[in-house]
């Protein structure tokens, strides 16, 4: 059993405290929300993740997680400190790292022993030498020895728990090997590859993964129009293409893009990063540029559809998060569709398994419903936003019958184009043919 401390109980951090405390250790969380904090020690997480608080309460029951506001608390015996706290966009698109280096104070003021600080949260190329700076410049006791280790984290929202426990590779980064070999004992249970390297390797490996995957999706979604313009269906180029194994068939989904804490943020901190410092990354800038599109552009095609004008028209959007299996709000493609069918005119009704509360803070003006079927009565068109699996499932000849007219938009390409039309629906996915028809093959 390892001592580990964490400091931030957000996603990343309360993610990675529950299952490292799942594996055997001793974790203490430590957080500046007192709310939080009280609602953890009660086994109640503040956000939707599936099979995170059923982790959180077993190990507070087995005495190996614990909650506290007190990084001397949390700091006592600590081997291992994580450093898991946000890092905000700055207005020219860099990471704010007010929060790292709040943290990296808080651990030179509590330093007494030596201890392996980790840095998780997801940081700039050099960030690991800037906490090594201030926690050596704010020590009390200069002689403690402390080393710091990048170790980035890969966790997807709606299956972070999984992913935490299947790593695909552990990366880690230190000008210490010792101490990066240290931090790899820890995940020796999960049994995956580790890739040790130097701190701005590690970092950069975080920031050109996500751009990768956010490039392949802006990719499939320039593909998809392109077939909308010559008549094919981009849900069979994508299966076709996702069947040579030097592409994959992941992140192929077209729709209406990528949103989330991580991608946009990510995208636009590398974009950022890599200009300032000479170079011109005009690939990262039409990834991002492209995915605005993919909304405008569907707002667009309703345009046209309802008459040139959605002035009055009512509008029901199905999913608000900004993917399924979780309720976060951030940079989610739905609020941009919303705000500008409302600047627009139109009067938009919305549902969402787990995002509502979320969505009505940030959401003026919208009408939430109970269920999907509230949403399309009366509505003049229905825009499928998140993918939720509730929605693959559901009575569209119901739906249909509810709508005052049958236009259907579906955002994620998740229904059958030929079995919609034979229900009746206006239906027009994303880069399924001239006019959403094209071929339902290997779809």
């Amino acid at each position: 059993m390892k001592e580990i401390a964490v400091i931030g109980a957000g996603y990343v951090g309360l993610v990675t405290g529950a299952c490292f405390a799942d594996l055997g250790n001793r974790v203490w969380c430590v957080d500046v929300n007192e709310a939080k904090i009280e609602s953890l020690k009660m086994g109640k997480v503040p956000f939707f993740e599936p099979g995170l608080e059923e982790i959180v309460r077993r190990n507070l029951k087995a005495g190996r997680i614990f909650f506290t506001t007190s990084y001397a608390e949390a700091l006592k015996n600590a081997e291992f400190i994580f450093i898991a706290v946000n890092t905000p966009e700055g207005s020219e698109g860099e990471a704010d790292l007010s929060y790292v280096e709040a943290a990296a104070k808080e651990i030179a003021k509590h330093l007494d022993h030596p201890v392996i600080v980790v840095n998780k949260s997801t940081v700039p190329i050099g960030t690991g030498d800037i906490v090594a700076e201030i926690i050596r410049e704010n020590m009390a006791n200069p002689s403690i020895p402390f080393w710091v280790v990048s170790n980035p984290e890969f966790l997807r929202e709606g299956s972070a728990v999984h992913d935490f426990m299947n790593p695909d590779r552990i990366v880690l980064g230190s000008t210490s090997r010792e101490a990066a070999e240290k931090v790899a004992e820890l995940y020796a249970p999960l049994q995956a590859p580790v890739i040790i390297t130097d701190l701005r390797t590690a970092e950069m490996i975080k920031y050109a993964s996500n751009a990768f995957l956010a490039t392949k999706i802006s990719f499939i979604n320039e593909i998809a129009n392109i077939c909308e313009a010559l008549g094919a269906d981009v849900k069979v180029v994508a299966w076709g293409m996702g069947l040579d194994h030097r592409i994959g068939p992941e992140f192929l989904g077209a729709g209406i893009g990528w949103g989330g804490s991580c991608f946009p943020k990510d995208v636009r901190a590398l974009a950022y990063m890599a200009a300032t410092h000479g170079c011109h990354p005009q690939l990262l800038r039409s990834v991002i540029e492209i995915n605005q599109d993919q909304r405008r552009r569907l707002v667009h095609k309703l345009r046209s559809l309802l008459g040139g004008s959605l002035r009055n028209k009512v509008i029901g959007i199905l999913g608000l998060a900004f993917k399924p299996n979780t309720d976060d709000m951030r940079e989610a493609p739905s609020v941009e569709i919303i705000h500008m069918l409302q600047h627009e005119g139109a009067k938009v009704k919305a549902y969402d398994p787990a995002a509502m509360e979320n969505a009505k803070a940030i959401l003026n003006g919208v009408e939430f419903k109970e269920d999907p079927y509230q949403v399309a009565e009366g509505a003049d068109a229905l825009i499928l936003v998140t993918e939720w699996n509730e929605f693959k499932q559901l009575d569209m000849e119901r739906i249909k019958n509810l709508m005052r007219k049958p236009i259907l938009m579906d955002g994620r390409n998740i229904y059958d184009p030929e079995k919609m039309r034979a229900l009746g629906f206006i239906y027009r996915g994303i880069g399924r043919g001239f006019d959403g028809a094209g071929t339902s093959g290997g779809s």
